[in-house]
């Protein structure tokens, strides 16, 4: 399940930096703008203490962890939506990643230029914002054009519909609200809003790229963005983007553990802003576990087992008899799969059944 998240943000904000340190993958960083003219595309591991367990008990041949896809896409600049900075090509990269994770400076440093000449992470979000819901109206204007006439004039109910939708995105929009403020109850109205591909629609996680001091309890820049954000429905997350990148280049496990206990933190913040990217994305994961291989795999929150088998393979969706599930507890509780079944744990579940985080999954098909 290719799913991305696209990192933006001003030049200089710490993107790249925090990108290093998130994939293998190493974007150019330098203290210029631009500097990152191509979207960087990192696979990433999302970390996950249940499937160290299951590896611990099953002793697999494999091991397959979820990942997520993290694109570092080149600093945005005011007057993007007009063409600035290479602002279109930029845009058009954020329009095809399924979310976006907005890196704001909150740290001072006379060493690294600013675009704007000064340190205001509210300002900078404010810019950011501006560009991205300008080009949501031009969308969405140009959209209306389009179906006014069809649904004012005729009897077309599915240009009625999309004409109500765009007037709402477009109430929105004018007043500086993001298209993810606005809610559609149905799921045309929804596959819609979906179908437009508007940049504001997107789900948004806030990082504050803070100095080393601030790492632990954020800072007087950090507490302005919290308050600027706090009726968005958006996520925010504090990260000290260069001593992660210094964590990143300790070899040991304790080494890094005993740097972070230093500083007061008890996780690193790749790892925290790893999986807070995948839940942004609305994923979990199900388990299959066994002597050949342990594996995490990745689904929309939500769906029913017929979907999630078809995670695994289309011929198991298409021929989908039934699913054994066991909760996770149950497993590393009683101690694995032969013991759940003697305690009658085991759940034989149908095409309705809700997969749910951490469910360890067996399924039956005949294609």
């Amino acid at each position: 399940m290719a799913l991305q998240c696209g990192i933006v943000g001003l030049p200089n904000v710490g993107k790249s930096t925090l990108f290093n340190c998130l994939s293998n993958a190493k974007a150019q960083s330098a203290n210029f703008p631009f500097c990152t003219i191509e979207p960087n595309v990192g696979v990433i591991t999302v970390p996950d203490e249940r499937l160290n367990k299951l590896v611990e008990m099953c002793n697999p041949r494999s091991i397959v962890p979820a990942t997520v896809e993290i694109v570092d896409i080149a600093g945005l600049v005011k007057g993007a939506s007009r063409g600035e900075g290479l602002g279109n090509k930029f845009l058009a990269n954020i329009r095809e990643t399924d979310a976006i994770i907005h890196v704001l400076r909150c740290f001072d440093d006379d060493n690294i230029t600013h675009v704007d000449g000064s340190v205001d992470p509210v300002r900078d979000k404010e810019v950011i914002d501006y560009e991205l819901l300008i080009k949501d109206l031009e969308t969405v204007e140009s959209r209306i054009a389009k179906t006014q006439k069809q649904a004012q004039t005729g009897g077309d109910k599915v240009a009625k519909m999309q004409y109500e939708v765009l007037v709402k995105l477009k109430d929105a929009l004018d007043k500086g609200l993001p298209a993810r403020s606005v809610t559609f109850d149905s799921p045309d109205e929804q596959r819609f809003l979906r179908d437009l591909f508007l940049l504001t629609s997107k789900p948004v996680l806030y990082v504050c790229n803070v100095d080393d001091e601030s790492a632990a309890d954020g800072n007087k820049y950090v507490d302005a963005v919290r308050e600027a954000i706090k009726n968005e429905g958006a996520g925010l997350l504090v990260v000290a983007a260069r001593t992660e990148s210094e964590i990143a280049e300790l070899d040991t496990y304790e080494e890094r553990q005993e740097f972070l206990e230093s500083i007061g933190l008890k996780e690193s913040g790749v790892a925290r802003l790893i999986r807070a990217a995948y839940a942004l994305l609305d994923l979990q994961t199900f388990f299959t576990a066994g002597a050949d291989e342990v594996r995490a795999w990745t689904f929309r929150r939500g769906s029913k087992a017929p979907r999630c088998a078809g995670v695994i393979h289309t011929d198991f969706e298409k021929g989908f008899i039934r699913a054994e599930v066991i909760k996770y507890d149950d497993y590393v509780n009683l101690g694995g799969e032969t013991a759940v079944r003697e305690a009658g744990k085991m759940a034989v579940e149908g095409k309705e059944y809700v997969v749910a985080d951490g469910d360890i999954m067996h399924f039956r098909f005949n294609v």
